[in-house]
């Protein structure tokens, strides 16, 4: 049996830890306060679980893994409840995707024209994106940065969310759509 490699020090977790927490929960979860909630249940679970850590990773890396998975769970609760809404919603027509979700040609994005050599518009751009991103529904948000943001595959995102293939492409259906016109309007047309 090996020697654990690391140790952790939870009187130390809210000064080391709370603000990057912070900043990785609230960028997938779209409210500061539930983002919040869900860094002191990382504490908390942390803590009575503190027993169990076997040093195999550092404790920076084992808090991001446990908030990681309260994200997931609070996602999956709000997943059931959405269910129902998005089952109505496959009944209607996509008519701007086709059979693998990318854009219709007639439906299509016009070409944006971005110049990313330039840093002061990459920025505002990104900026751009980001506020975007946060008008998203929390669901489609989660979504939409699981795909997008930490590069998931379709297969990951409905096992960790416990949803169906058909209620993953609705939401991302949906979101792209909200994208699109977010985007269009708030950058191309502001």
């Amino acid at each position: 049996m090996s020697k654990a490699k690391y140790s952790t020090n939870p009187t130390e977790w809210v000064d080391k830890y709370s603000d990057p927490l912070f900043k990785y929960a609230v960028v997938r979860i779209n409210d500061s306060e539930i983002a919040k909630d869900l860094v002191q249940d990382t504490f908390l679970s942390a803590l009575k679980n503190s027993a169990n850590f076997r040093g195999e990773m550092s404790e920076k890396n084992w808090l991001y893994l446990i908030l990681k998975n309260k994200i997931i769970d609070h996602y999956r609760s709000k997943a059931r409840s959405l269910t129902s809404s998005i089952n109505a919603h496959l009944e209607k027509n996509f008519d701007h995707f086709d059979e693998n979700g990318s854009w219709m040609k007639n439906t299509a994005p016009k070409e944006w024209s971005i110049n990313y050599t330039q840093t002061i518009e990459t920025k505002e751009f990104n900026q751009a994106i980001e506020n975007c991103k946060n008008k998203l529904k929390e669901l489609q948000n989660l979504v939409f940065t699981m795909k997008y943001i930490d590069d998931f595959n379709s297969d990951k995102i409905c096992k960790e969310l416990n949803i169906t293939s058909s209620n993953y492409w609705v939401l991302v259906h949906r979101a792209k759509l909200q994208m699109r016109a977010c985007i269009e309007k708030n950058w191309f047309n502001k």
